[in-house]
């Protein structure tokens, strides 16, 4: 056994290429004629394959570096006579034609019977040589009997990479396993994934990063979004008499330097009211489907907009708290939130969700649930409107709301019947005594 470096061989004219795509890793067993890297310049791409077969000992090339003849690519410890050299690279307009491993690698074990994916399939042939793929990928695809014009590419510029293929035959197998051409692997829906694109090639363009905050929002918006099938029912409350009361208070409040009374913790107050009236709002849904977990206390997760991104933190024992109470409670969590404090536990164990974007505007949204939640109410900002009572109109100043809900818990009656319980209850505070 001996140890030999592997080098670019001539090009042609190509250089200072960049490295697209690195096909093996450290430890991996190679043959000659498999291929190391993919290469791309503005006029083509090729892959680069071994001269001789052995284990990858190091890796001395990564993504994105720039290549030339004689570059170093890694070192190999042989095992048998190195083969024939390849044949001369010849880079064309689309992928280059080199030769390529010959069989599947051992992640990806493939029987004489499981060889095409669909007897149904057929394989448009002018499709296929049109696809965007390199040579390795191609003759895989061959192989398996894949039509690669039926594969989403998930590579640089939307190209096929064999992951691609074999996620491509996990989806029409129907083994419901985790693939590149699913959106999400948790979900098994089989979502394309969205294309790779280059704006810069428009203009001028900037790549900002997702902080953590935004990540762990998207991922877990985007799950709800695709696991709960979500219904928004719309409704507005008059809160004319409302806001004078609330004002009133905060006059008091002020006199004695305390903290004022937002709108929320009368909505807040509401939404407590209709979970106890439709305790179906207030249950989450066993993993199962089968059954459904009813609460019997009443914690409300309250979205706070914070410079890091959305945070949801919960309001414990809604029913049993003041006004005033549930103001200094507001006031606690949203400075906590904004000044990254609140805890992990902060943020766990609702029963229902209230997305308020009064205070910045717009007149309807259809707020995404917060699973295991199975509704969230948005409000959007209030603002006055003539009301017809009956004999002239008359200025009112009217709440819109928004209320998604899981539909396989909450039927559409029910979330209308919700959403007017909470419109009587804010129009007419008082009730909220009885």
């Amino acid at each position: 056994m001996a140890i030999q470096e592997v080098r670019v061989p001539d090009i042609g004219d190509f250089k200072e290429v960049e490295i697209i795509e690195v096909l093996v890793k450290v430890g991996d067993s190679i043959h000659a004629e498999d291929s190391l890297i993919t290469v791309e310049s503005d006029k083509a791409s090729m892959e680069i394959p071994s001269p001789l077969a052995g284990t990858v000992k190091e890796l001395r090339v990564q993504q994105g570096d720039r290549v030339s003849k004689g570059s170093l690519i890694l070192s190999v410890e042989t095992v048998t006579n190195p083969a024939k050299p390849p044949p001369a690279l010849t880079p064309n307009s689309g992928a280059a034609h080199l030769p390529s491993a010959s069989s599947p690698p051992a992640s990806m074990s493939v029987s004489p019977v499981a060889k095409r994916p669909s007897p149904q399939t057929v394989v448009d042939h002018e499709a296929f040589k049109k696809a965007y793929a390199p040579p390795s990928v191609r003759k895989f695809a061959r192989e398996l009997g894949v039509d690669l014009s039926r594969v989403a590419g998930s590579g640089r510029k939307q190209r096929i990479t064999q992951e691609d293929v074999k996620g491509y035959i996990k989806d029409v197998m129907g083994l419901g396993l985790p693939s590149k051409n699913a959106a999400t692997a948790h979900s098994g829906l089989g979502i394309p994934r969205m294309p790779e694109i280059d704006f810069s090639q428009w203009g001028e363009v900037e790549t900002v990063r997702l902080n953590r905050i935004n990540k762990l929002t998207g991922e877990f918006l985007h799950r709800n979004w695709l696991n709960v099938p979500h219904v928004t029912q719309f409704d507005q409350a008059d809160i004319t008499d409302l806001e004078a009361f609330r004002q009133a208070l905060n006059l008091e409040q002020e006199k004695i330097k305390a903290s004022k009374i937002t709108p929320l913790v009368f909505i807040m107050k509401a939404v407590v009211a209709g979970l106890k009236a439709y305790p179906r709002f207030n249950t989450s849904l066993d993993p199962s489907g089968e059954m459904l977990i009813q609460k019997k206390y009443y914690h409300l997760g309250i979205a706070v907009d914070t410079p890091d991104g959305l945070v949801v933190p919960i309001i414990r024992d809604v029913d049993k708290k003041s006004l005033l109470q549930l103001s200094d409670d507001l006031k606690e969590v949203s400075t906590k939130a904004r000044e990254r404090r609140l805890k992990p536990a902060d943020l766990q164990g609702g029963c229902f969700s209230i997305s308020s974007l009064g205070g910045i505007g717009g007149t309807q949204f259809t707020p995404i649930i917060n699973a295991p939640d199975v509704a969230i109410l948005g409000v959007s900002k209030s603002s006055m409107q003539p009301i017809w009572n009956g004999k002239e109109f008359v200025p009112r100043l009217m709440l819109p709301l928004s209320l998604s809900y899981d539909h396989r818990v909450i039927d559409g009656a029910d979330g209308a019947r919700f959403t007017t319980f909470l419109a009587k209850m804010l129009e007419d505070i008082r009730r909220l005594l009885l």
